[in-house]
């Protein structure tokens, strides 16, 4: 696959801060039309804050935010979600006591799609997560990998242009996590950019153009996967010495 150049989202020059504790600083990072990127990176590296800023479920404390070329920096996730940006989360929290139809629909609803068009949509989301034999079971009763691919379905229903993942593998055996990668590689057949936060590195070298290495709140590593996971900043950050044995 080609490298793309046109730019999807970008963000420049991104702060966070809690008080004294800066979690982000000076971060710039973009995401080109049908790219996908991965982040890696150790914990307390501001992996998932990052995304929340991108998502607009947390504001940042300094820089700006567009996509499509427009300034979305202080809009809020559901804004966001109506323009595209839709997101997972590490630990899913579905409706319980809804079904998993009823928990996609919502998302299809309240996306980009028209009403009329959710249900369909639903429809489509379930079969490429393979969810359509359990779509009236209550969310409640679903295990971990389901719940986990609930949540990747919850996500398409709301037709994201920008597909941002966040731990989505954690938890998961590897013959579960080959699961979701293949749903994730359909995605990308679709043209639907994304955006994987992970620390299963080799399963987002199954699926990325380009991968992203923080630590300590910034960016120390953008480029090709397999020369950032040899980088020697990445290798002593990230993987202790031992970029095989992740890998």
């Amino acid at each position: 696959m080609s490298h793309p150049t046109t730019m999807l989202l970008t963000a420049r020059d991104i702060h966070k801060r809690f008080g004294a504790l800066v979690v982000l600083e000076g971060v710039d990072f973009s995401v080109a039309h049908d790219e996908a990127v991965g982040i890696v990176g150790p914990n307390g590296a501001g992996k998932t804050t990052l995304l929340s800023i991108l998502s607009g479920a947390q504001p940042s404390s300094s820089g700006a935010v567009a996509y499509r070329e427009r300034d979305v920096t202080t809009l809020d996730s559901a804004a966001r979600c109506r323009l595209g940006i839709v997101r997972t989360h590490q630990i899913p929290r579905p409706f319980g006591g809804m079904t998993v139809f009823e928990n996609v629909f919502v998302a299809a609803a309240n996306g980009r799609c028209k009403r009329a068009e959710a249900y369909d949509r639903v429809v489509d989301a379930l079969a490429l997560c393979g969810m359509s034999e359990v779509a009236n079971r209550r969310a409640e009763t679903l295990g971990l990998l389901d719940r986990k691919r609930l949540e990747l379905a919850r996500a398409l229903g709301a037709d994201p242009g920008l597909l941002l993942l966040d731990e989505i593998g954690g938890g998961l055996t590897d013959a579960e996590a080959s699961e979701l990668v293949e749903a994730i590689q359909e995605l990308r057949r679709r043209r639907i950019a994304v955006v994987w936060i992970e620390h299963i590195v080799h399963i987002l070298l199954q699926v990325v153009d380009r991968l992203v290495c923080m630590d300590a709140g910034r960016v120390i590593a953008d480029g090709e996967p397999r020369a950032v996971m040899a980088d020697p900043a990445v290798v002593e950050a990230y993987l202790g010495g031992d970029v095989h044995g992740a890998a």
